[in-house]
């Protein structure tokens, strides 16, 4: 699992810390990665997970993140699609 923001390696390398995530984060400062990807507003990107299978193919898309419940909703999503 990875996160992809519009944030620079130094402050997302303090956010990581802080939060103590167990996922890396990588920086996409000119928002060229988010633009391709559909998610880029303005000068951030919008919250969206984007599930892919072990072959890399696009499972699920989750726009509306909710911050405080999303890791649990995503786990829900990944078992549904594995049955």
């Amino acid at each position: 699992m990875y996160g992809l923001s519009t944030d620079s390696v130094a402050d997302l390398s303090i956010f990581w810390e802080e939060q103590e995530l167990n996922f890396k984060l990588l920086s996409d400062p000119d928002g060229s990665a988010a633009k391709k990807y559909g998610t880029l507003r303005g000068m951030y990107a919008k919250r969206v997970s984007f599930v892919l299978d072990d072959k890399g193919v696009l499972r699920h898309v989750e726009k509306g993140v909710k911050v405080g419940t999303h890791g649990k909703d995503l786990v829900s999503v990944i078992k549904k699609l594995r049955k």
